[in-house]
């Protein structure tokens, strides 16, 4: 199994920077790909960005593209998500999630291993 733990949310205001971070720990040999997904109240889980250990691969949603941006650790098993130029509609609970598969998953239901996630809220 793959434990995922994420830390670095709280309440920011429109325009300002946060930084997400999950750590893996476990069977972590068994993983190719970390990303992000979120969840905003009433609305379906969506995908974020992901990257691959060696962080020579990565991917964006396009809602987020050219403001976020996703890095690996891959001595400290940790993953990264850099979020700037916030906005009220960013604001939703992030969830860390791995995959087994070396291909870019960007539907939850492909997801192998998820973190309990963490909650960011960008006000006006």
């Amino acid at each position: 199994q793959v434990q995922l733990v994420e830390s670095g949310g709280g309440l920011v205001q429109a325009g300002d920077s946060l930084r997400l971070s999950c750590a893996a720990s476990g069977r972590t040999f068994s993983i190719y790909r970390m990303g992000w997904f979120r969840q905003a109240p009433g609305k379906e889980r969506e995908f974020v960005a992901t990257i691959n250990w060696t962080g020579d691969s990565t991917y964006y949603a396009d809602s987020v593209k050219g403001r976020f941006t996703i890095s690996s650790d891959n001595a400290k098993n940790t993953v990264y998500l850099q979020m700037n130029s916030l906005k009220p509609e960013d604001t939703a609970v992030y969830y860390c999630a791995a995959t087994r598969t070396i291909r870019v998953v960007t539907t939850p239901g492909d997801i192998n291993y998820w973190g309990k996630g963490t909650l960011v809220t960008v006000s006006s």
